[in-house]
């Protein structure tokens, strides 16, 4: 339907949604885990208000029945208040039945937003944010250039909140390297228990285009935790979750071991299928390498 900038990213749950281009690339784009951007032609730059005004009305000429919108690239959050409550006017104006916005949001976006500005953006239909969290460990946040803390990552999601829209947090595991994988896995859960997000998801670190980037946060030689030690960290992770009703998903491409419940009623079971997994990862239907993807 339109003519993407491409790659265009998105969340494996809004396979079903419009993507609306309004932004293209990152304006960060110096995570030195993150090879998304990176291309020539994913330079950052946000589209002119009549451009996407366009890409609507093309939508909704197409006779599509269309229910969520997702916001990309990787940085639409980073418009000012002003700029986003035009986009959403337009789409209630040509996708009346348009019943969820969502986007992805670096912490640092909401810096300049007002909790009452996000509440508005709440009130037009903008109700989720996933938020690259990543990490909850300061160190690990530093070596990878991050640009995020613990308390930045904490004031933004408890923001959120305050709004009444939704988080999907994500938490990369492996981040750490095999030097700090404990400390990342116990700050992560205990960001995730101060926040209490409303989704959490995890991803496995990938690095398509090499691990240079990364060596140079690490002393020249970033480690990538073996599948074992993987599963390791994943399980120290969920043993010192305490989410009250948190849906968790490790069912991106990126993940060996799919994990799907509800923390924490699903705790314990989960915890189960990490140990087999550890134990006797033959019987615990992994995927295979060549299954995976970024």
């Amino acid at each position: 339907m339109f003519d993407y900038i491409q790659p265009v990213f998105r969340p494996p749950s809004e396979w079903k949604s419009l993507i609306l281009q309004v932004t293209n690339g990152c304006s960060y784009n110096r995570c030195r885990f993150c090879d998304m951007y990176t291309a020539e032609q994913k330079r950052f730059r946000a589209f002119k208000e009549d451009k996407i005004e366009a890409d609507l009305a093309k939508a909704a000429a197409s006779g599509v029945s269309i229910r969520r919108v997702f916001l990309a690239d990787g940085d639409a959050m980073t418009l000012p208040f002003s700029r986003l409550e035009a986009i959403m006017l337009l789409i209630k104006r040509y996708l009346p039945d348009v019943s969820r916005v969502s986007s992805y949001c670096l912490p640092r976006n909401l810096t300049n937003k007002s909790v009452t500005q996000l509440a508005r953006l709440r009130e037009l239909g903008l109700s989720l944010m996933y938020v690259g969290c990543e990490s909850g460990d300061d160190e690990v946040l530093a070596r990878v250039a991050k640009g995020e803390t613990f308390a930045s990552s904490l004031e933004a999601l408890e923001k959120i909140r305050a709004a009444g829209m939704k988080s999907s947090v994500m938490i990369l595991n492996g981040l750490g390297g095999k030097a700090l994988s404990q400390q990342h896995a116990l700050n992560s859960a205990r960001l995730m228990n101060a926040a209490q997000p409303d989704y959490l998801s995890t991803l496995v670190v990938t690095l398509p285009l090499g691990k240079a980037r990364m060596d140079e946060g690490f002393e020249g030689d970033f480690q990538l935790p073996s599948q074992a030690e993987l599963f390791a960290e994943m399980h120290t992770l969920l043993e010192h979750l305490d989410l009250k009703q948190t849906v968790f998903r490790s069912d991106h491409a990126s993940n060996y071991l799919v994990l799907k419940g509800i923390l924490g009623r699903d705790k314990e079971l989960l915890l189960e299928q990490v140990h087999q997994a550890m134990q006797t990862p033959a019987r615990a239907n992994l995927r295979q390498e060549w299954q995976r993807g970024l």
